[in-house]
């Protein structure tokens, strides 16, 4: 179900006009793109607070109801108060459904915790990306796009050309662009902890090869010392 934003043609414009509307409980905005000019609107800022909570609301194709009139359009840019919990500013881009566009969409990780790099080795998975750049009709632009951790190991990473895409949806990288998604690793403590436990392990193994007895050592040592000890008796 597409979302609906509800907005009217914004009349009066400037920093005073825009901070009475804030004061009334309106938020000003803009829509543009298509064939049509770039048009100033105002919203409920509780309504489109509350949407804007929403994840999909970022990433889905917005039907916009401007003064009774239905367009669709993707939200651009949210402009937020700096300490408030409040919408200074939006910017609606109007779409058409045979052109494709270019967006961001989140991703979901799942089954980390039954990958052999967590389950097995208690590595920490890193998520290096949140979201990733797309291009496709608006008709295909998927809510999100999952990433598999199932087969994840220590020290390997997921890279954005290793997602599985929905049908339509390519990414938005330029040449070889690869960047890297998700790594796993062994956190440092536990690395250093392990490191700490081997040194002295060998630390422990070294005086108690010193303690073997002769008796005890190769024949080849004991050989070599017997001809010593002969010479000591003889100069006796």
């Amino acid at each position: 179900m597409a979302f609906e934003v509800i907005a009217q043609t914004r009349k009066a414009q400037g920093t005073g006009a825009s901070r009475r509307l804030r004061n009334a409980g309106k938020v000003p905005g803009i829509i543009y793109g298509g064939k049509k000019a770039a048009q100033p609107i105002e919203l409920d800022h509780n309504a489109i607070y509350h949407q804007l909570r929403d994840e999909k609301f970022h990433a889905s194709i917005l039907s916009m109801s401007l003064d009774g009139a239905n367009e669709q359009v993707l939200l651009r840019a949210v402009n937020m108060h700096p300490y408030k919990p409040q919408v200074q500013h939006l910017d609606f881009q109007r779409v058409s459904a045979d052109e494709k566009i270019h967006m961001k969409v989140p991703l979901h990780f799942i089954n980390a915790e039954s990958s052999p790099a967590v389950k097995e080795q208690g590595a920490l998975v890193s998520h290096v990306m949140n979201d990733v750049d797309v291009r496709c009709l608006p008709a295909d632009l998927p809510e999100f796009i999952v990433v598999d951790l199932a087969a994840i190991t220590v020290g390997k990473s997921i890279h954005a050309r290793d997602l599985e895409l929905p049908k339509g949806v390519e990414l938005a990288l330029r040449g070889t662009e690869n960047p890297s998604v998700v790594t796993a690793q062994i956190p440092k403590a536990i690395a250093s902890e392990e490191e700490e436990a081997a040194a002295a392990a060998g630390a422990e193994a070294a005086p108690a090869a010193a303690d073997v007895p002769a008796a005890k050592q190769k024949p080849e040592a004991a050989e070599a010392a017997a001809p010593e000890k002969g010479k000591e008796s003889g100069k006796k």
